[in-house]
């Protein structure tokens, strides 16, 4: 049975945007690839080595990218009585206010506010209410969130 891929709308269309670039970059590869082999003995050669390397991790990324984009579940919340998977979700700190959205984990980027469900903070806010209040653990200690905020 093939996985599925949980993702947002935006998260498909960052992936189909990254694998035409990747795409585009098939050429240049190869190119460098038989540039480096006019250097001489591939046994020694540094050169080839590197650019086999770099075409190898290209086609991985193609690759996985396809797979996902062939096995995507696309996440439509329209419930925002809970935090779900596709929730944007404010929470309040202290005194102060963040905000997150809650995504699968191909597209967790918790520098842009992107949390997965399957993080800490991500598994102690699924399917929490505004006004819940809930105690994450971090490696700087315990944290207390409210839910302020479901959209």
């Amino acid at each position: 049975m093939k996985k599925t891929y949980k993702l947002t709308i935006e998260g498909k269309k960052d992936l189909e945007k990254e694998l035409e670039i990747l795409k585009s970059k098939r050429s240049a590869a190869t190119e460098k690839i038989a540039e480096a082999r006019e250097f001489g003995d591939l046994k020694e050669n540094s050169e080839y080595d590197v650019a086999r390397e770099e075409q190898g991790l290209l086609e991985t990324r193609i690759f996985e990218i396809e797979d996902i984009l062939q096995n995507v579940e696309i996440i439509k919340s329209g419930d925002k009585s809970k935090v779900v998977i596709g929730s944007k979700v404010e929470l309040k700190i202290s005194e102060k206010t963040v905000a997150y959205s809650m995504v699968g984990p191909i597209e967790a980027n918790p520098l842009e506010g992107k949390i997965s469900n399957e993080s800490p903070i991500g598994r102690a806010l699924f399917g929490k209410k505004v006004g819940d209040k809930v105690v994450i653990v971090t490696p700087k200690g315990d944290m207390d969130y409210e839910i302020i905020r479901i959209c």
